[in-house]
């Protein structure tokens, strides 16, 4: 962590002042895979291992929340359609809300928990309520990944937990992120939130970009030890947006600041003729055919050693990049409201911190997928 650090910061002036004549050598190292993409154009500003097989992790559920996206598109269900938890959506392991059978929420809410608190429980009961059941989500994840032409990933859930099968690439994830943009800014929001409060609850999002670096608008990030950290990150400057995505990170800290550091180059770099299209990037790697595994070097002693010292007193990360700041005030969070199990939502009576009771709105039934 200290040499990354040293290393950012030598090259901090000359980020700052002419990061596109500087090169690549300036970012911090990269333990894995990473990619930066122009939004608007589709350039590929940088790329290293980008066709890498990786565990995605918690960034399956950007394919997750397309997928919702889509249906909604046609029809099928609305933001208000109830997404109410069973006995498997439950069981689901940490991260999660611990929500009970029968406990339920609209998929409004749902979304904001899924990308800011990143529930395995959430995701998978979005599955079984949007599709009918979680093998037939994940058939219309894999198949939305096959017709954008995300050709080295396959899902086997929709929440990310690891598992034989499951698999993407940054190039993939960087072409699924940028149909994100593009195709939906009327959802922007859910990927940019600071944090949600559930009852007297707050969660900040695990995104430590958000509300730190300047113009940082989404989208999601995701751990598991074969996978290390990862992250899909997006910013937005003078009309110009750049989606950077990491993989392998060995901490939360330290795929921040990377993503930080890509997404001030690509704000800062102009695209030029030269750079390929995400699409039209040619498939390199030796090894890209199998699914890389850092477990060893992320869940040991040494890993957990390395994440300690990127936290502060209070276990939050501490802040390293030259091109974030802290956030000095509170989080702007999102209410999200809990329908317990057995009590129907247009009954539903629910306290906010004010003390005051808060009505159920009547939630019109999904409409049949087919």
């Amino acid at each position: 962590m200290k040499a990354w650090f040293e290393r950012a910061m030598r090259g901090t002036v000359c980020i700052s002042t002419a990061l596109a004549m500087c090169g690549a050598s300036l970012l911090p190292a990269a333990a894995g895979p990473h990619l930066l993409v122009d939004v608007q154009t589709g350039k590929v500003i940088e790329h290293e291992d980008a066709f890498q097989r990786w565990y995605p992790a918690s960034l399956t559920k950007l394919m997750t929340a397309y997928t919702v996206f889509r249906q909604i598109d046609a029809g099928r269900l609305s933001l208000s359609t109830p997404i109410i938890m069973s006995k498997k959506s439950a069981a689901q392991p940490a991260s999660k809300m611990y929500l009970k059978p029968g406990d339920s929420m609209t998929l409004d809410d749902a979304l904001k928990v899924l990308l800011v608190k990143s529930a395995n429980d959430v995701a998978y009961a979005i599955a079984e309520n949007v599709s009918g059941s979680m093998p037939d989500f994940v058939n219309l994840m894999n198949a939305e990944a096959a017709r954008l032409g995300m050709t080295s990933t396959h899902f086997i859930n929709p929440n990310g937990l690891p598992g034989k099968g499951q698999y993407t690439t940054a190039h993939d994830l960087g072409i699924l992120a940028v149909t994100l943009k593009r195709n939906y800014p009327q959802y922007a929001h859910y990927f940019s939130l600071e944090g949600i409060k559930v009852g007297k609850r707050e969660y900040g999002n695990y995104n430590k970009l958000i509300g730190r670096f300047p113009g940082a608008d989404g989208m999601k990030t995701g751990f598991i030890c074969a996978s290390g950290f990862n992250q899909v990150s997006s910013a937005t400057r003078g009309g110009r947006t750049v989606v950077s995505v990491v993989l392998g990170s060995d901490s939360l800290i330290a795929r921040a600041d990377l993503s930080a550091a890509l997404l001030e180059k690509g704000l800062s770099t102009r695209t030029g003729f030269s750079m390929p299209a995400i699409e039209r990037l040619p498939a390199y790697g030796a090894t890209r055919d199998v699914v890389s595994d850092i477990s060893e070097d992320i869940c040991k002693k040494k890993g957990k050693k390395v994440r300690s010292e990127g936290q502060d007193d209070a276990h939050d990360p501490k802040v390293v990049s030259p091109f974030s700041k802290p956030i000095d005030r509170p989080l702007n969070v999102a209410l999200i409201t809990i329908i317990p199990a057995g009590k129907a939502m247009a009954d539903a009576k629910l306290s906010n911190d004010e003390g005051e009771v808060a009505h159920g709105i009547p939630i019109p039934e999904p409409r049949p997928l087919n």
